[in-house]
């Protein structure tokens, strides 16, 4: 073992992976800075708590795990990892560990006399961080350092200070957040985060990356096939330990999701409208086309808007029409709004074929994506549209759409579908046009089939708002 993780047990039954051995002589040597990124499950934060713990037993020292917030560093590293590490690797010792369950604090034999320390805290925690940042550590670990800002991880940096044999050693670990993380600048662009300027001593960070396939011995059956089917923007960041595409300026942040999220929403709706963004794919098989984006929206009697279900999929003409007819019945829903760039009047034709009469309001896109979503995501700043639960594939496009366009892969089919539907239930709202700024107050002006069909103030007879064009063209 390298100097710089601690002397190797002797009746250790932990067996590292070829990969591992690999991290673990990186993170062993004279670099200060050590990051551990990749997929989950990969063994990341094992062998960091492992080194932690050799440090901790080879001279009398103190260290530092910390986690945004300390509920998680409890239940992940506390109760978890740090108990599979010693019951692992250090069995004998564990008789001779304790946890202090009011401090937190976890101490060890140390080899040259005295008793090491392991230090736990959450940094959203103000006053226990205050009081365990005015110590000094050997050794600091930020766990999942993808949720933790820059100016935390600054602030902890500061305390890597205490004078022992240890070199002193910094350790992250996260699976990848966007390439506009501080974590990306630092490690892998090697440039300061803030000031954009190389780093000073670029020699002084290293990163590795760890795949769950780097850990296959130890994964439970079915694992890597249940990453794998995950969406794309998962997949890419859970199984691939892909660094995600930089969005700096997105409609849409994690934040206003979760601040936009009611899983209590209401149960019953003035109007649901369910919005279709057709493709050309022909069915499962066929992985070239895009999705057919499908979602269900709904107008609350309290005025606002909720997404209630995200349907799309891969599916062929028929299976798609059929999904939207079984949702139309099984909700009461009021209209079908569907795009027509792709497909045109076969579009209307699926539908009526799924299910004959049923009304569907054909739209075609004449501005930009990024010009669409714009209102509508201004109607989730303003909190008049809500997520009725939690749509993984529809929020990784939310979350890729920024003012500049779409960054994601392929298409935003599910955000289109839902764009759609929601300008339908908020139609002068969702438009950018000033003099379509009018918003009716009565539950029945949202009703998609009516709402139309009628002049609003500075429109012009038989003017169509779902063209989402400038032109004023008769029906």
């Amino acid at each position: 073992m390298k100097p710089g993780n601690g002397k190797a047990p002797s009746k250790s039954r932990f067996v590292m992976t070829g990969k591992q051995k690999v991290a673990w002589e990186a993170i062993g040597g004279n670099v200060r800075h050590n990051l551990l990124y990749g997929g989950a499950r990969s063994g990341k934060t094992f062998l960091i708590v492992f080194a932690i713990v050799c440090r901790a037993l080879a001279h009398k020292s103190r260290h530092a795990i910390m986690r945004h917030a300390f509920n998680h560093v409890k239940n992940s590293v506390i109760f978890d990892t740090l108990p599979k590490v010693m019951e692992t690797c250090f069995p004998d010792l564990v008789p001779h560990c304790t946890l202090n369950k009011s401090d937190w604090i976890y101490t060890l034999p140390a080899r040259d006399g005295g008793t090491s320390e392991i230090v736990f805290s959450g940094l959203d925690d103000k006053e226990r961080t205050e009081r365990i940042l005015g110590l000094e550590f050997s050794s600091i670990y930020l766990n999942e350092a993808s949720q933790i800002a820059l100016s935390a991880r600054n602030m902890a940096a500061t305390r890597l200070a205490q004078r022992t044999p240890l070199a002193l050693k910094m350790y992250y670990d996260a699976n990848p957040p966007s390439r506009g993380h501080w974590l990306h600048k630092m490690f892998i662009e090697k440039i300061d985060p803030e000031s954009k300027q190389p780093l000073p001593n670029p020699a002084s960070y290293q990163a590795v990356k760890l795949n769950p396939q780097d850990n296959v011995e130890n994964l439970g059956e079915g694992f890597l096939e249940e990453l794998a089917a995950l969406p794309s923007r998962e997949r890419r960041r859970f199984l691939d330990g892909e660094w995600g595409i930089e969005n700096e300026s997105p409609l849409w942040s994690p934040e206003l999701l979760d601040q936009c999220r009611r899983l209590d929403a209401p149960s019953e709706y003035s109007q649901i409208v369910i919005g279709v963004d057709p493709s050309g794919c022909s069915g499962p098989a066929d992985k070239r086309s895009d999705e057919i984006g499908i979602v269900v929206t709904g107008l609350g009697r309290d005025q606002k808007g909720y997404v209630l279900e995200d349907l799309s999929g891969r599916y062929g003409p028929r299976e798609w029409g059929k999904v939207v007819a079984d949702a139309y019945d099984r909700l009461g829903a009021d209209a079908v709004v569907a795009e027509t760039n792709f497909g045109g009047a076969l579009v209307r034709e699926i539908l009526q074929v799924a299910k004959p009469g049923i009304p569907v309001r054909e739209v075609k896109a004449s501005r930009g994506k990024a010009v669409r979503a714009t209102p509508v995501a201004a109607l989730f700043e303003t909190g008049k549209v809500k997520l009725a639960g939690r749509f993984s594939a529809l929020e990784d496009q939310m979350l890729a759409m920024s003012p500049a366009g779409y960054t994601g892969d392929r298409s935003p089919d599910r955000l289109d579908a839902m764009v759609w539907a929601l300008a339908a239930l908020f139609p002068a709202l969702a438009r950018q046009d000033s003099e379509y700024r009018h918003r009716p107050t009565h539950a029945e002006d949202y009703n998609p089939m009516t709402f139309y069909d009628r002049p609003q103030p500075g429109q012009p007879e038989g003017y169509d708002p779902f063209s989402h064009g400038d032109e004023r063209r008769p029906r």
